[in-house]
């Protein structure tokens, strides 16, 4: 911030909401305007995330009645704006003190008609309304920034957008440990669904009880995709196991704000010749990428030295990877140099982004063989000093069999 000359950042989508404050209510993403006011326009309901240089951070919240979500958090300056709608005509019960805290907040009279009038209120407050403000354009629309210059007209608006991408690059230890805890429960949870299935069951059997074991572990299905006769990727279309030799499969999970994201591949027997042979190129192009991640190197060089694996054997495939955070890719990408620049008003820098230690890194290779079956392997990494190490295990030198097949 200071090298940005910001005075503040203000987050203004709900997963950066999320990255400064810790606040989360599942509906922010999702809640539109025409939901609740018939005839009103598709855009979601709009909080703020005020981050100061040189004081206390401030959460403008997106509805009264959701308050209470912030009763843990520890931000405490927490400003509601409109009605909350509940009755108040019965004694309160005894009350803990932070759910006394809240129930305080939304008895006063409410000072501000919307989010954007409580932002402003709290940058007021801090003497911050006429100062130099880095704005997350990116999640808010043309006619709400408007506004928002319009509440604050001494202030200078710059677009931080990708300012904020990549200070999430790198993690904090709790994001590392939320991370490895989210990779640990998904590959648990889908061995388990693999390892239970048949050659003859739906493919929707198995995601249906790695969605179980997800649950049973205190996570949220992300995704479970699989190969369907090497044409491509799905999750919706039934598929019956065995009705190719091998397949892709995909999988990630959602634990307390973080993503896991890996895969590997799905075998009914044993792999032929042909496919062995494939699979021992991608296993040799993952080898090559992990051993090209070092601190200071390019993104890019870690594709570069998949790539020249797999082009060395012939194949038609693009291995690559990505970060992974709060949301399911995170920069960097590790994809080819495309000379664009990833720039706003605060930063102007190469996408061809350098490699820092604790950034959490997937490699992964895919082969799809059109009508024949598909191969897959990712895995999930944490940047040291030195090179990386494995955000968790998770076993790739084999594909996974199911217990009733033959391998």
């Amino acid at each position: 911030m200071r090298d940005c000359g910001l005075d503040a950042l203000i987050a203004t989508s709900p997963v950066n909401i999320t990255y400064f404050t810790d606040y989360f209510i599942w509906i922010d993403g999702l809640m539109k305007e025409y939901m609740v006011r018939p005839g009103g326009s598709a855009d979601i309901a709009q909080g703020f995330a005020l981050f100061p240089l040189e004081d206390e951070p401030a959460l403008a919240v997106t509805g009264s009645m959701l308050a209470v979500n912030g009763a843990d958090l520890w931000v405490r300056d927490l400003r509601i704006s409109g009605d909350s709608g509940l009755d108040w005509s019965l004694p309160a019960g005894p009350l803990s003190d932070r759910m006394d805290r809240i129930y305080d907040l939304l008895k006063g009279k409410p000072d501000y008609g919307t989010t954007t009038e409580a932002l402003a209120g709290a940058l007021d407050d801090r003497g911050l309304s006429g100062g130099t403000l880095g704005v997350e354009a990116d999640g808010m629309t043309a006619a709400r920034y408007a506004q928002l210059r319009q509440a604050l007209p001494g202030a200078r608006l710059l677009d931080c957008s990708n300012l904020i991408r990549l200070l999430r690059m790198v993690k904090t230890g709790d994001e590392i440990d939320r991370l490895e805890q989210a990779a640990e429960i998904s590959e648990a949870a889908a061995m388990t669904a693999m390892e239970q299935a048949s050659p003859g069951d739906n493919v929707q059997h198995v995601i249906h009880r790695f969605r179980a074991e997800l649950g049973s572990r205190g996570a949220d299905l992300d995704h479970f995709a699989f190969g369907v006769h090497g044409l491509g990727i799905a999750t919706e279309p039934d598929f019956i196991l065995g009705e190719s030799e091998v397949e892709y499969v995909d999988w990630g999970c959602r634990y307390r704000t973080c993503y896991s994201d890996t895969g590997t591949t799905f075998a009914m027997e044993p792999l032929s010749d042909a496919m062995q042979e494939r699979f021992d190129v991608l296993r040799a192009s993952m080898d090559a990428g992990l051993a090209a991640i070092q601190p200071g190197a390019n993104a890019s060089t870690v594709q570069v030295a998949m790539q020249a694996v797999v082009d060395d054997a012939g194949l038609a495939m693009y291995p690559h990877g990505h970060g992974v955070g709060m949301e399911v890719r995170d920069y960097p990408i590790l994809a080819p140099d495309n000379g664009l620049r990833i720039s706003d008003d605060c930063v102007d820098i190469p996408s061809d982004l350098s490699i820092e230690e604790n950034m959490v890194l997937n490699v992964e290779a895919p082969l799809c063989l059109a009508g024949v079956g598909s191969l897959h392997l990712e895995q999930s990494v944490v940047v040291t000093d030195s090179g990386s190490r494995p955000l968790t295990h998770q076993q790739r030198d084999r594909p996974v069999f199911p217990l009733g097949a033959t391998n």
